[in-house]
């Protein structure tokens, strides 16, 4: 996993030393008007941290690929993330401090990984699930070219009620 430069931002591969900082960026409670709860504790953090470095799920099966984003002065200003699964699948998902929304920079990230995915890891085919009310993330996702999946994949993915998978062929990218 390498460190991937842009013009506008630099994706760090997360290390546990990223937890201090990282907790600040994920305290910020509009993050969590969609999405889960802030982490507990800086601890926790790093716990959570320490099992992401080793980059692949406990079977091996899966490589788990976490970057932190970074703006040209430093500062961390959320992640990206990607599960690798087998068959060029991958399961990405995002998550920005409500200071860095609306500026391209969640954009600007999805598109680096969805590069060094194709480019280094083989994958073809991307998904991510989203509550169906973030229409913030849906219209992101929609202008990366993602599309919503038939109600027959909802099921047989497992998405939950009230979560939409949404998928693309990474050679559209």
């Amino acid at each position: 996993m390498r460190t991937i430069e842009t013009a506008a931002l630099t994706l760090e591969p997360l290390l546990v030393r990223h937890a201090g900082e990282m907790f600040a960026v994920l305290s910020d409670p509009a993050i969590y008007e969609y999405e889960n709860e802030p982490p507990a504790s800086i601890a926790a953090l790093q716990a959570r941290y320490a099992a992401l470095e080793s980059r692949r799920s406990p079977d091996g099966a899966e490589h788990w690929l976490n970057w932190i984003i970074r703006l040209p002065g430093g500062a961390a200003i959320g992640y990206v993330q990607a599960t690798v699964r087998g068959g060029g699948r991958a399961l990405i998902a995002y998550e920005l401090g409500s200071a860095w929304w609306g500026r391209g920079l969640a954009r600007r990230a999805v598109e680096a990984i969805i590069d060094e995915l194709v480019a280094g890891y083989g994958v073809h085919r991307l998904a991510a699930v989203l509550k169906e009310t973030n229409l913030r993330s849906r219209r992101l996702l929609e202008r990366l070219g993602f599309e919503l999946a038939s109600a027959a994949e909802h099921r047989r993915r497992g998405v939950e009620a009230g979560e939409l998978l949404m998928e693309r062929e990474a050679a559209d990218a």
